[in-house]
């Protein structure tokens, strides 16, 4: 099936709901009046809808009209803003200082939510279908709190199913990894002691800053001499804050930054690499340090089945050359991660282009959801539904 004619028809009520929401940005947990939103219009489609899981989380569930029922699958958008200014001046510009929807997420509800109208209309599918509308996706886990709260145990998923608009690739086309798509991501802090001194007599002190610029070189070798050069990792430094004042050697450091793997290998030998190399070197240099981390997102990794599945469904839509199969992955991260790490399923890139310099970037503040690409994304959500669910003859 190309652009589904049916879901072309209400380009426009996808648009109005889309602009709606990127008008009105809501952050982590606190999307109340999004998720009002669609849980009203999945009602009015004649769709089962629960709300409360993940605290503003919304899941719709439907049945098609096949005789066998027995199989189901889960179809997630995210829905949270974030928190940052918007430099556009159209009309939808947000209307709350410092929230905006930055990374598309007011279109993948549009998209879903307009694939949900199409399936209730026509339920041209044998099983059941949960609509999966999860907030928090911007650093703060609402994937990981919705399965925590239960909701593989509520709604039931043989697979599960996500996907991003990416401004990269052009409108039309849409990439399938089959597997690694983004990668897990931790934050980690260090802390170093030293002992402090007058700057002009610093062989009475221990330099907790030399000690960070020591630690800081000495951490690139374990991904530049520790980690297999085809397989990616990153270890990056970001923040160093030490002293107050240009004549006095502190008494402490502290660092902040970043680690990003595909594998779950890389992520524990790097760990326990850079927690001895941490310690090591400031014990040489006479000063003490810790490594803190606070872990973040799993890797967001593909089951290659079911990205066969999702290509094959995106091709209906878009034609097998528009289908990028295997591209590289990026070292960005998202919690659908954690779903993946639950159910088998895919998380697929939707070609978002169509616009040109900064704006088109994701977190930016001129950034705008490209509303061309709206039917594209449902129909791709209806197409992978008759594909996994097909009626029987």
């Amino acid at each position: 099936m190309p652009i589904n004619n049916r879901i072309a028809a209400f380009q426009d009520d996808m648009t109005l709901w889309r602009r709606d929401i990127h008008a009105h940005p809501e952050l982590g947990f606190e999307e109340e009046r999004t998720s009002a939103i669609v849980a009203a219009k999945l009602e009015e489609f004649g769709i089962a809808v629960h709300r409360g899981l993940g605290g503003t989380g919304v899941v719709g569930t439907l049945r098609g009209l096949g005789n066998g029922g027995g199989r189901t699958i889960g179809l997630r958008a995210d829905m949270d803003a974030l928190p940052m200014p918007e430099a556009n001046d159209f009309e939808h510009a947000s209307r709350h200082a410092g929230r905006m929807h930055a990374c598309g997420h007011d279109g993948h509800t549009a998209m879903l939510l307009g694939a949900a109208r199409y399936l209730a209309e026509t339920r041209n599918f044998d099983g059941t279908v949960h609509f999966i509308f999860q907030p928090a996706e911007e650093g703060l886990g609402g994937a990981r709190r919705m399965i925590e709260e239960g909701l593989f145990e509520q709604f039931d998923c043989e697979q599960v199913y996500g996907l991003h608009n990416w401004p990269e690739l052009p409108a039309g086309k849409i990439a399938v990894h089959p597997g690694a798509v983004m990668a897990a991501a931790n934050q980690f802090e260090i802390e170093v002691t030293g002992h402090g001194a007058h700057a002009a007599m610093p062989h009475r002190g221990i330099d907790p800053v030399l000690v960070s610029a020591h630690i800081i070189t000495a951490a690139q070798s374990l991904v530049s001499r520790g980690t297999d050069p085809a397989d990616s990792a990153v270890l990056s430094i970001t923040v160093v804050e030490a002293g107050t004042v240009a004549n006095v050697i502190p008494d402490r450091a502290r660092m902040r930054g970043t680690m990003r793997t595909f594998s779950e290998e890389n992520h524990r030998r790097i760990q326990e690499q850079f927690a001895r190399l941490v310690s090591s070197v400031a014990e040489a240099l006479g000063a003490k340090a810790e490594l803190h981390f606070r872990p973040g997102y799993p890797a967001t990794v593909n089951s290659e089945a079911e990205a066969r599945t999702a290509a094959a469904a995106a091709a209906r839509v878009v034609g097998e050359e528009n289908v990028v199969w295997a591209p590289a992955p990026t070292m960005a991260a998202e919690d659908f991660g954690y779903m993946l790490k639950e159910r088998p399923g895919a998380y697929i890139w939707l070609g978002h282009g169509g616009h040109t310099g900064p704006s088109c970037r994701l977190h930016n503040p001129h950034y705008d959801f490209n509303d061309d690409i709206l039917a594209t994304g449902a129909s791709y959500w209806a197409s992978l539904v008759e594909t996994i669910l097909p009626r029987s003859a």
